[in-house]
């Protein structure tokens, strides 16, 4: 093994397919062995073997549950949470370059395996996120104040970009309503927190931002996301929360920024 690259030093630790899905799930909020092993349908001894090295290795870490028999969950490390960056950009590869035409794109098919993927998270709790009262999440590429560091070069070129201050803004005019039914608002986005604090200065928006700069949310959900400006971005996507966190509506893909406003409050209304 070259001793000077990171890449075969990493691969050193990541040994094989079956460790990146072990990271993946468990970054997913499955932390127990047997879940585990049902989940990935892989061997006891596999998985207690990648286990072991990646606990090892410092990427795991074990907190015990049950000392009678000793039963442990398995937690990333901040060492293990340096991967989730590794994790969205294999799942962006190869979502657009193994099971799509290469093409960048910020949308997606309403028949395509990423919206598969989006919807099948209906009933499923968010690990490690809390809310204080049934929340719509909605997912948006990049908004920027004006005069500061805006969109990269290209940006209304890439289908499904353009439409987040429309988006926000449409939010923010029926913010009352969703209110009434006891509903909040988060917008999400892979900015900078200062980027999206300017930004909801500028619009004068009536809830918070959320910054998924580190990519935890991404991952752990494996939203479906693109890559422009250098940057890991979500691609528009949004969802209904309850109050323990699980989610109870998907709204992907989102073709129609504003429209999908009114479409999400039809959705509370419904589900109350």
């Amino acid at each position: 093994m070259d001793a000077d690259c990171g890449i075969a030093q990493a691969l050193g630790v990541l040994t094989d397919w079956w460790t990146f899905l072990v990271v993946r799930d468990i970054a997913g909020g499955v932390t127990r062995f047997d879940a585990l092993q049902r989940e990935l349908g892989v061997s006891r001894r596999a998985l207690t073997e990648r286990l072991a090295a990646l606990t090892d290795h410092g990427v795991l870490r074990r907190e015990a549950y049950s000392q009678r028999p000793p039963r442990y969950d398995y937690l990333l490390t901040p060492k293990g949470e340096g991967l989730l960056p590794v994790l969205i950009a294999l799942q962006d590869w190869g979502t657009r370059h193994v099971m799509g035409d290469g093409s960048l794109t910020a949308t997606s098919a309403p028949t395509s395996a990423e919206a598969r993927r989006a919807h099948a998270l209906t009933g499923h709790r968010i690990p490690r996120f809390t809310v204080e009262a049934p929340t719509v999440l909605y997912f948006f590429p990049g908004a920027f104040a004006p005069g500061t560091q805006g969109h990269p070069p290209g940006w209304g070129d890439i289908p499904g970009a353009a439409g987040c201050t429309l988006e926000s803004t449409t939010y923010a005019a029926h913010a009352e309503a969703f209110a009434a039914l006891g509903v909040r608002i988060t917008g999400v986005s892979t900015q900078r927190p200062d980027q999206l604090e300017a930004f909801a200065a500028y619009a004068k928006l009536p809830f918070p931002l959320l910054s998924d700069q580190d990519g935890k949310l991404a991952a752990s959900l494996r939203l479906p996301t693109f890559r422009a400006g250098g940057t890991d971005r979500f691609k528009r996507l949004s969802l209904l929360v309850d109050a323990d966190a699980t989610i109870r509506a998907v709204q992907f893909p989102v073709t129609d920024p504003a429209g999908s406003v009114t479409e999400m409050l039809a959705l509370v209304k419904g589900s109350g």
